[in-house]
C-alpha cells in the first residue's frame, strides 16, 4: 500500500495537476461560501471540460472542487447564518451566534481547522480501510436504509424541540415530500394539475428558501441594525487551541460518525452534520450553550460533515456506488474517461486510485492554507458590508444558484415560496429543521420501505430480526426517550434540560445581538 501511495504522489506532482488542484479547491471554497451556488454547481459546470483532460487531471479537479465546496459552506453559515451548502445547516446553530457576539474570526478559525482535521482523519480511514468499509456498506439493504432514515428524522425532530410544534413541522415536511410521482407505482400525487410538480421539489431550492431567504427576510426586518455582524477588537483569526485540544474526543467521535454515515449511499453530509451536532450536545457538560455560540457545536458539525466527504468515496471507489449526489456526478466523470469504479479499478488502475487519495489530501492542505493566509480575513471584510448592500447581493446569488441547478424558473418560485414559509415558521415558533429534514429523507424512507416490503412479501418481521435493524431500532427508542425526558424538565446525567433549537439560532437571544 505504501508503494502505491508513493506512486500516487508522483502522479500528481506535476505542475499542471498541482495548479488544477489549487484552482479546484479555491473555486469550491468560493462557490460553497455563496449561499445557493455550492461546490456541486462547480462540478457540474466543469464536468464537460474535464473530458479534454487526462483522466487523473480531470477526476482530481472534480474531487478538489468537492473538498473546497464542503469547507466553503462554513463561511456563510458563520458570517450570515445562512448555510452555503445543505451540509452546513447545523453549523449555523453555533457559528453564527458566536459571530454575532463579535467573534467571527474565532468561529471561522475553529470551523476551518476542524474541517481540515475531519478531512484528514477520515482520509486516513479511507486509504487504510476502503475495502473493509465497502464490504460493510454491502450489508445494508432496504430494511437497514429505511431504519437509518427514520433514525435521522427522530434525531432531528428531538433536537429541534418545541414538542407539538416540532411534530407538526415534521408532518408538514412529510406532506411536501410526497408531492410528485410515487417512486413505486409512478402515480402523480398532490400536483394539483401543475406539470412542474410531477418531479417534486428539488432539495437545493427548498434548503435555500427555508434557511437563506427566510434569514434575509428576518434581517431586512431589523432595519435598526446596520450590519449583520460586528467584530470585536480582541477577535483573532487564530484557532482556540486549548479548547480544541480539550475536545479531542468530540473530534474523534464526530469523525467516526461522519465516515460511517458517509459510506451509506444516499445519506451524506446533511445527516452527519445534524447527528454529530446533536450527539455532541447530549454528551456535553454545558448543553445549555449549544445554539448560542458553543465551540463544541462548531467542532462537531464541521468535523462531521467533512468526514462524510471521505466516507462517500468508500462505496464509490470500492463498489462503484455513489455515496451522495456529488459523488454520483464524479462517477459520471469516471464514465467520461471510460473508467468504472469498483474492485476492477483497484486491480487495473491502482495508480489512479492512489493519485485520487493523494489529491484529496493535498486539497485539504490547500483549503486550510487558503483560509488562514487571507481567505478568512477577506470573507469577514466582505460580510461587514451594510445590510442594504449585502442582503440584495445574497438574494441575487441564491436566485441565480437555484435557477442554475436545473435551469427552471419554477425553482426560483420554489425558493421564494419556501423562503416566505420559513420566515413565517420562524416568527410563529415552528422549528425549521424537522420540516426540511422530512423533505430530504421522506422520499428515501418511502422508497426503501417499499422495496423492503416487496422483498418480504409485505412482512414487517425482518425489521425485528436483522441485527443492524435491531441496533437502529434501539438507538431510535433511546434518542426518543432522551428527547422526551429532556423536554419534560428532568435532568439528564445531572445536567439542565437541553436547549430548544430552531432551524437557525433564535432571534430572541439578545445576548447575541451586535
Amino acid at each position: 500500500m505504501f508503494e502505491n501511495f508513493i506512486l500516487g504522489i508522483r502522479l500528481i506532482a506535476q505542475w499542471d495537476i498541482v495548479l488544477l488542484i489549487i484552482f479546484g479547491t479555491v473555486l469550491g471554497l468560493l462557490l460553497g461560501a455563496i449561499p445557493g451556488l455550492t461546490g456541486t454547481l462547480g462540478i457540474v459546470l466543469l464536468l464537460p471540460i474535464t473530458f479534454s483532460m487526462k483522466p487523473i487531471a480531470g477526476i482530481i479537479t472534480l474531487v478538489a472542487i468537492y473538498v473546497g465546496g464542503m469547507s466553503g459552506g462554513l463561511v456563510s453559515a458563520a458570517l450570515l447564518g445562512m448555510p452555503g451548502t445543505p451540509a452546513s445547516v447545523a453549523t449555523t446553530f453555533d457559528a453564527f451566534p458566536m459571530a454575532k457576539k463579535g467573534f467571527p474570526g474565532k468561529a471561522l478559525a475553529t470551523g476551518v481547522l476542524c474541517s481540515f482535521m475531519g478531512g484528514v482523519l477520515s482520509w486516513i480511514v479511507l486509504v487504510i480501510a476502503t475495502p473493509l468499509l465497502a464490504s460493510l456498506a454491502l450489508k445494508f439493504g432496504p430494511f437497514e436504509y429505511a431504519m437509518v432514515c427514520i433514525f435521522g428524522i427522530i434525531v432531528v425532530t428531538g433536537m429541534a424541540g418545541k414538542g407539538l410544534k416540532g411534530a407538526i413541522s415534521l408532518f408538514l415536511g412529510l406532506i411536501v415530500a410526497t408531492i410528485g410521482f410515487d417512486p413505486v407505482g409512478g402515480i402523480a400525487r398532490l400536483t394539483f394539475g401543475i406539470r412542474q410538480l410531477r418531479i417534486g421539489f428539488s432539495i437545493v431550492p427548498v434548503f435555500m428558501g427555508m434557511f437563506v431567504v427566510a434569514e434575509v427576510l428576518s434581517n431586512a426586518e431589523r432595519v435598526s441594525e446596520k450590519y449583520i455582524i460586528t467584530v470585536k477588537q480582541d477577535d483573532k483569526l487564530i484557532p482556540p487551541w486549548i479548547e480544541i485540544i480539550k475536545n479531542w474526543f468530540n473530534i474523534i467521535r464526530s469523525c467516526a460518525i461522519g465516515v460511517f454515515i458517509g459510506i451509506l449511499p444516499g445519506i451524506g453530509g446533511i445527516v452527519s452534520n445534524f447527528v454529530c451536532w446533536d450527539v455532541a450536545r447530549r454528551s456535553s457538560k454545558k448543553p445549555e450553550e449549544f445554539g448560542h455560540g458553543s465551540i463544541e457545536g462548531i467542532i462537531a458539525s464541521e468535523t462531521g460533515n467533512n468526514s462524510s466527504l471521505s466516507g462517500a468515496f468508500v462505496p464509490l471507489l470500492g463498489l462503484g456506488i455513489p455515496g451522495c449526489t456529488v459523488t454520483a456526478i464524479i462517477l459520471a466523470g469516471f464514465t467520461l474517461h471510460g473508467l468504472q469504479p469498483g474492485p476492477v479499478l483497484f486491480r487495473d488502475h491502482v495508480d489512479l486510485v492512489y493519485a485520487i487519495f493523494a489529491g484529496m489530501f493535498f486539497s485539504n492542505i490547500v483549503m486550510v492554507l487558503t483560509q488562514f493566509l487571507g481567505g478568512m480575513k477577506l470573507f469577514i471584510r466582505a460580510m461587514q458590508a451594510p445590510k442594504w448592500l449585502l442582503l440584495p447581493i445574497v438574494l441575487a446569488m441564491v436566485v441565480a444558484g437555484c435557477y442554475a441547478t436545473h435551469y427552471r424558473i419554477f425553482d426560483v418560485y420554489v425558493t421564494i415560496g419556501f423562503g416566505v414559509i420559513g420566515y413565517i415558521m420562524k416568527k410563529t415558533g415552528f422549528p425549521i429543521a424537522p420540516f426540511v429534514f422530512a423533505v430530504v429523507l421522506g422520499p428515501m424512507i418511502e422508497e426503501y420501505l417499499s422495496r423492503a416490503l416487496m422483498l418480504s412479501g409485505g412482512s414487517w418481521l425482518p425489521f425485528f430480526t436483522k441485527p443492524i435493524c435491531i441496533v437502529l431500532i434501539i438507538l431510535t427508542v433511546v434518542f426518543s426517550y432522551l428527547s422526551v425526558i429532556s423536554k419534560g424538565g428532568f435532568k439528564l446525567k445531572g445536567k439542565a434540560p437541553l436547549p430548544s433549537v430552531q432551524g437557525l439560532p433564535p432571534d430572541e437571544d439578545k445576548s447575541s445581538q451586535p
